[in-house]
């Protein structure tokens, strides 16, 4: 059964992109185009892995989503997902100049696992998603 990847970006070339990149590795891919929809289909899909953009119709939906999923009441339809790793994908480098790293203690974000710059490394997207699945 093939792996299952979520891919939440209001960027649907960015999305599109991935998707090819990722289907024809041969994972199962589902997209979201808001935090608000990740919510919605996250626990219908149920993916493996989740790559989530942090600004889409809000500066901080990406943050919103993961802390939604992560802090799931046991009660929560979102339990059943809750520990499933999430790559943060952003800009935020280039918007803000600020970075992000797993090796920087100031910088990290409790609930993601790792983070990708845009635009997207190929090799690297498939390196981390790799790691993951």
């Amino acid at each position: 059964m093939a792996k299952k990847i979520l891919l939440v970006d209001d960027d649907a070339d960015t999305c599109s992109n991935m998707r090819t990149v990722l289907s024809t590795k041969g994972y199962e891919v589902a997209e979201a185009h808001s935090g608000a929809e990740a919510l919605r289909r996250v626990s219908a899909f149920k993916p493996d892995l989740i790559i989530l953009d942090v600004m889409m119709e809000t500066d901080t939906a990406g943050f919103e989503f993961a802390y939604q999923i992560r802090n799931a009441r046991p009660t929560s339809k979102y339990k059943e997902v809750g520990s499933t790793p999430i790559i943060m994908l952003t800009a935020i480098n280039q918007v803000t100049n600020s970075r992000f790293s797993l090796d920087d203690s100031e910088n990290f974000l409790p609930g993601v696992n790792d983070f990708l710059t845009k635009p997207v490394n190929i090799d690297m997207l498939l390196e981390k998603v790799s790691k993951y699945t």
